[in-house]
């Protein structure tokens, strides 16, 4: 199989041009997800910056990292489609906005891979393109409430390789329920969502 290769340098991962305020944010859901699986010892996969890593150690939470770049220093250097460990080596093993850095085919095999390492869960993120209007509203005796509503239906985009991602949800090729199908067919989903203050960002989490 073709492995992966590096697409771009450590300074891509620079505060102004890429840790964003959307970006932040989705550190604070990557953060929740993870640790509401209460979990030893935690596997990420393409760490960027570091930022998770980082705060989780605020936590107490204890998270190893895997690149194939070791500029960005991680703790294990090796490819995602061939991951260096024994079966459910890790309580929890995430990827936040990575595997669309792979051609699809080999984003599956990392995925496969991911969950044979996992023993409590796999928590990923996606770039989802699909347009939404968001609304938040107070509802007496209820409380806050935040909806996604999506926009009228309009032809798809076809994906074009931007030199960093090889396809994203709901671009032609790979509508939502496609890729819940092929992702489910490897390991049982049981929650996938958007985030409200940047829906770009769709979380999945599978339980092997």
């Amino acid at each position: 199989m073709k492995e992966a290769t590096k697409q771009v340098d450590k300074s891509h991962y620079d505060l102004g041009s890429y840790m964003d305020k959307g970006r932040w944010i989705s550190v604070w859901y990557q953060l929740e997800e993870v640790m509401r699986c209460q979990p030893q010892n935690v596997l990420e996969i393409g760490p960027g910056p570091g930022v998770l890593k980082k705060l989780a150690q605020m936590f107490g939470l204890r998270i190893e990292t895997l690149d194939l770049d070791p500029a960005l220093e991680p703790d294990h250097l090796g490819s995602a489609t061939s991951l260096p460990f024994e079966p459910k080596s890790y309580d929890v093993v995430c990827a936040f906005q990575m595997l669309e850095h792979l051609p699809y085919t080999m984003a599956l095999t990392a995925f496969a891979e991911m969950t044979r390492v996992a023993r409590k869960a796999v928590v990923v993120s996606l770039p989802d393109v699909q347009r939404v209007w968001r609304y938040s509203a107070h509802i007496p005796r209820i409380g806050h409430r935040e909806f996604l509503l999506p926009r009228p239906a309009s032809s798809p985009e076809v994906h074009e390789f931007d030199g960093e991602h090889y396809w994203e949800i709901n671009k032609k090729e790979h509508p939502l329920d496609k890729v819940i199908a092929d992702f489910a067919a490897r390991c049982r989903m049981v929650e996938t969502y958007r985030m409200f203050e940047d829906p770009y960002y769709r979380f999945f989490v599978f339980r092997p």
